[in-house]
């Protein structure tokens, strides 16, 4: 495995991933911020949330670059199309699987059977996270593929 490949494609692909679904936030397609989910597990204060939560989605990252990159490596080749393949069940995942088990590990986060309250002002994702807006799972899906075309394109083996 190149480990330089994965850490650098692995940072541009979270990179661009992380701003397309920030632009769906921004359009209003999705509600989610997955910076600030992720960073309200270690802080109540929101922007410094936003700030470890960058840092934990971009470790993230690379974690699940490694992973593509030893499918790709089990697999005998990358390319597109095989990345973007990885990146749709990767989506499929996150918001089947990921998300869904937030509620019971996130301390400032609601869960489907109670309310908010003081301590837990997040709402939880929901189905698909479609407590998120109604795009949410699209924008999700196509994120991933392009996360995981763009590893598939640029890593070498």
């Amino acid at each position: 495995m190149d480990i330089a490949s994965v850490l650098l494609w692995g940072f541009a692909a979270t990179t661009i991933l992380t701003a397309l679904l920030r632009g769906g936030q921004a359009l209003g397609f999705s509600r989610m911020d997955l910076p600030l989910l992720l960073g309200l597990l270690f802080t109540p204060n929101r922007d410094r949330a936003k700030v470890y939560g960058s840092f934990v989605h971009l470790l993230n990252g690379w974690a699940f670059a490694v992973i593509y990159a030893v499918a790709f490596e089990n697999i005998g080749f990358a390319g597109p199309l095989l990345g973007s393949v990885i990146g749709a069940v990767h989506g499929l995942f996150v918001l089947t699987v990921g998300l869904p088990v937030l509620p019971g590990l996130h301390p400032r986060m609601a869960s489907d059977a109670a309310g908010p309250e003081p301590t837990r002002e997040l709402e939880p994702p929901g189905f698909l996270a479609l407590n998120y807006g109604r795009g949410t799972p699209s924008v999700t899906l196509i994120a991933h593929m392009i996360f995981g075309a763009l590893l598939g394109t640029f890593y070498r083996m």
